[in-house]
């Protein structure tokens, strides 16, 4: 068989095979609410927050109930990731990263809280103990005071303490890659 040939059946054998998948119409357009309930990620800017709120003493008990066992009493000392303490370490031998000392922004812990904790059965916090689990997580670092309240207003103008600490990456030029020295 000539190799034109050999080119001719592989297409028809590629065509014979995917022609019965074209022939169906699979699946069907998202409708606004289906997509809704999937929309749930929060910007640093405090965009996509829900309502609800929460205090620092509700979050107590949440994340009694549902975090210490991984992340440890008063989110240190857990077999999971330490949440509290480290600030002044990252320029250190030592650094700890932690929400306090590493994260740039307080939105980032509600939205990680809200898709992923509890670790068991991500997502199932409601609005109210995911806003109360951040006042306590972040009243543990020192960034909110003890009978702190958090909500979708409140929130975003938490400056973090390592805010500043991250640089932008320059913006990306593919010109630059071909560029002859």
């Amino acid at each position: 068989m000539s190799s034109t040939s050999k080119t001719l059946f592989a297409g028809a054998v590629v065509l014979a095979l995917i022609s019965p998948v074209l022939a169906y119409d699979f699946g069907r357009p998202a409708t606004p609410a289906e997509i809704a309930l999937w929309d749930i990620d929060v910007r640093a800017d405090g965009k996509g927050l829900p309502p609800g709120s929460g205090t620092v003493a509700k979050g107590e008990q949440v994340f009694a109930e549902n975090c210490a066992a991984c992340h440890g009493d008063k989110g240190v000392g857990g077999m999971k990731d330490r949440l509290a303490g480290g600030q002044g370490t990252l320029a250190s031998n030592a650094p700890v990263k932690t929400v306090g000392s590493f994260w740039p922004y307080a939105t980032t812990l509600f939205d990680y809280i809200h898709r992923a904790m509890p670790y068991q059965a991500p997502g199932s916090l409601s609005n109210d103990d995911t806003y109360a689990v951040a006042a306590y997580i972040l009243s543990l670092n020192g960034i909110l005071p003890v009978d702190g309240k958090l909500d979708r207003d409140s929130l975003p103008k938490i400056k973090m303490p390592n805010r500043d600490g991250f640089v932008p990456e320059p913006k990306f030029d593919p010109a630059k890659l071909f560029k002859r020295k």
